[in-house]
């Protein structure tokens, strides 16, 4: 373990982690605007970084730059895909102006969806190994009920990054 973090501190850690996953997951289910919605995502992502953050270890400050590096890469790509899709009447704007990419660009299509799948942290993809250190590190920590939050938050932002696939394919 490194130096030990004040217990107020690591318990301000842990509120800010479950407040930024909560306000972060939750915010973005509603939203019809995909770069707002991946902006709350963006929020929650800090939340689950701060999991590893709040652990004060080792494997806490792995976890944090492993889950960094790999979610940066996924929502770079992913504002990256967004931008250079264009419709007639302009830039992609609403999740709803995904319908039908499978069509009409498939490899976009797949590509967006490894992304989305990646961020959902669906296994063997990067983004679920990055959730992983961050939670593993929480759990060698103690920290099982911040875990078990950060579990319940990926699998409501899995929603709404499946949600986003469903509209590209069945829509």
């Amino acid at each position: 373990r490194g130096e030990p973090i004040a217990a107020d501190w690591q318990q301000i850690v842990v509120f800010v982690s479950i407040a930024s996953m909560a306000l972060g997951s939750f915010a973005a289910i509603g939203q019809t605007n995909i770069k707002r919605l991946m902006a709350y995502s963006s929020i929650g992502n800090v939340g689950f970084a701060l999991v590893g953050l709040a652990a004060n270890s080792e494997t806490g400050v792995r976890g944090v730059i492993i889950y960094m590096a790999i979610y940066l890469v996924m929502t770079l790509g992913t504002f990256a895909f967004i931008l250079a899709m264009r419709r007639k009447d302009g830039n992609v704007e609403q999740i709803s102006d995904l319908a039908g990419l499978s069509s009409t660009n498939p490899m976009m299509a797949t590509i967006l969806t490894i992304l989305m799948f990646s961020l959902a942290g669906i296994p063997p993809l990067a983004g679920f190994w990055a959730k992983w250190y961050v939670f593993l590190a929480a759990i060698d920590a103690g920290l099982y009920a911040l875990a078990v939050i950060g579990v319940l938050a990926s699998v409501v932002g899995a929603y709404y990054y499946l949600r986003i696939i469903k509209i590209m394919w069945f829509d």
